[in-house]
């Protein structure tokens, strides 16, 4: 028996068929990564849909640990996500910041390369993404995220390609936890 939610299943399918009517592609197409495929996912159609990210939203709530005092990722994909998860947590009474990695960082200001809200040393942290490939971004992230402190131990991914990001992430101490895999959606 799980602890998921009663429409934790139904939600999910729901997403299923929006990812695979406005994000998924059969072509040729080169991945951010570098490499070559025959299949491409933007999850953004759906992540920058209310709907869509709703329910994104509340699936990653369900599968992030309970541990997690924030939720983060590197900026643009995950932008939407950290912002739909911590306003769905906000909505069940769940106290959880955000934050957006930079890729770069700033060079004025604060030059920070991390935005959101100042967070104690060892605040544990759950990273966001959209689609994992090689795990490149999150390893951004996560690189970013232990260099200020933060404690990083699990990735939340709408899907995983399944080409070896799992196995980065591993050898990082990272738990991937992929609402779908690219078998979800090869006919």
């Amino acid at each position: 028996m799980s602890n998921f939610s009663p429409n934790f299943y139904k939600n999910k399918a729901t997403l299923l068929n929006l990812l695979q009517k406005y994000s998924y592609k059969k072509g040729n197409f080169q991945l951010s990564s570098g490499k070559q495929s025959s299949h491409y996912l933007n999850c953004k159609p759906v992540s920058l849909n209310g709907f869509g990210l709703k329910l994104i939203s509340e699936l990653f709530l369900e599968l992030m640990n309970s541990e997690s005092e924030a939720v983060a990722g590197l900026t643009l994909g995950a932008d939407p996500l950290v912002s739909g998860v911590i306003v769905s947590a906000a909505d069940k009474g769940i106290p959880l910041d955000g934050l957006i990695v930079r890729k770069e960082v700033k060079n004025h200001g604060t030059k920070s390369g991390i935005e959101g809200p100042s967070l104690d040393s060892k605040t544990f942290v759950t990273v966001l993404e959209d689609v994992v490939t090689t795990a490149g971004s999150c390893l951004k992230a996560i690189n970013k995220l232990r260099e200020n402190d933060y404690i990083v131990n699990e990735v939340l991914s709408i899907v995983d390609r399944e080409e070896g990001g799992s196995d980065i992430l591993r050898e990082n101490n990272i738990v991937l936890k992929s609402l779908f895999n690219i078998r979800d959606f090869i006919n």
